[in-house]
Formats: structure tokens, sequence, C-alpha cells
């Protein structure tokens, strides 16, 4: 019986792991392919496909809508004097937070949609949203004042516009990479989940905010 050869032993396990890593890419690929069998299932807690969009286009907005859904939960019912109170002097609002929602979404419309580099933005978008999107001093001494439906208008109407594009829009255009992007090559999948994660970035801010407020709890 012949003994073992090491070297013999490491060139089938090389062989092995390339043969596997080629049956599981293929594997993915064929489930990247029949994506598109899935069923639109339009409940928020399923994430998938929806009617009248791409297949990934779709569940991306299945994420967002369900991001959506939980950063409101915890501002449902919150008075204007809970939506603009500051923790401290460096503070940013509950309020203040949600139009920064609003305004983060519309610059990724406009860069994304309207094929625009970051920070070209029309004086009406600047003199709506600028001062949202930075937050800050600013920020603190002029959104406050506004009732609960005044955010959740700007968010919904920003909202709108993004289900509208995405309609517009494919899966090729959601992959599409572009290369230039500040932090690295990035496509428009990467850029449109950063609108989702950010709100749910804020969503924590959210909810210690509200634990913080002076009678504890919402209205």
């Amino acid at each position: 019986m012949k003994e073992n050869n090491p070297s013999t032993r490491r060139d089938f396990m090389k062989s092995a792991a390339v043969i596997t890593s080629g049956t599981f890419g293929l594997s993915m690929i064929s489930n990247v392919t029949t994506a598109t069998e899935f069923k639109s299932d339009d409940r928020v807690n399923v994430i998938g496909p929806r009617d009248g969009f791409s297949p990934q286009v779709g569940t991306l907005l299945s994420m967002m809508t369900w991001m959506r859904d939980m950063i409101l939960w915890p501002v449902k019912g919150m008075n204007v004097e809970q939506l603009d109170f500051l923790l401290d002097e460096n503070s940013n609002s509950i309020g203040s937070m949600l139009l920064h929602l609003a305004a983060t979404e519309r610059f990724y419309q406009v860069h994304t949609f309207e094929g625009k580099k970051w920070g070209d933005f029309s004086k009406e978008d600047l003199n709506r949203f600028d001062v949202a999107m930075n937050l800050g001093d600013e920020a603190r001494k002029t959104i406050k004042g506004n009732n609960l439906d005044f955010y959740l208008s700007a968010l919904e109407e920003v909202r709108a516009n993004t289900i509208t594009e995405f309609k517009k829009r494919d899966d090729n255009w959601l992959f599409s990479v572009d290369e230039d992007w500040p932090w690295g090559p990035t496509n428009n999948y990467c850029k449109w989940f950063h609108v989702c994660e950010h709100e749910s970035n804020h969503n924590g801010q959210f909810k210690y905010i509200k634990s913080r407020l002076p009678d504890g709890k919402s209205e």
C-alpha cells in the first residue's frame, strides 16, 4: 500500500475547492436568474419583488418601505414640543432629523435619477432642504414649531417621487457602477441601500431621544 503523498493531498484539496466554488457560483447565478419567478407580495413584512417594478428594484423598495414603518413607530403621536426637544446644545431634534431624512432621499433622487453630480442641486431644493441636510446650529435655529404632519408630508412627498422613478428603471440600472463615487466604486443599489440604512441609523436616535423626553413618553 502506497503512503499518502502530502503534495498530492494538497493538489487534490485545491482541485476540490475550485470545483466546489465553481458549482457554488453557478448555483448563485441560477438563484439570481430564477428570482424573477417569485410572486409579488405587497405585505410590509414580506421582503421581495413588488408588482410594477423589476425584481431587484422592487425588493429594494420593500426594504425601504419596511424601514420607513420602523422609523415612524417611535415618533407616532409626538407633539410640537417633543419634536423640537433638544438633549443639549449640540444635539439635533427629532423634527429636524425627520426632515433630514426627506432631504437625504431628495438629494439622492437628484443624483441618481437626474444624473447630476453630488452638490449640483437646484435653488428650490437647496432652499427647502439644505439646512435639514446639514443639520447643526442652523437647523436648531430654524427647524422647529412644526407639527408631525409637516414632517410626514415631506417624507411622503419625496418617497412618492422615488416610487415613480423606480418604476421607470430596471435591475441593470440598479447594478450600474459609479466608478467616481467619493467612497469608491459604488452602484445604484448601494446608494439607495444607504438611504435605507441611513434611516435605521436615525431610528436609534429617535428612540434614545424619546426615552429622554421630560415627560418620558409621547402623546
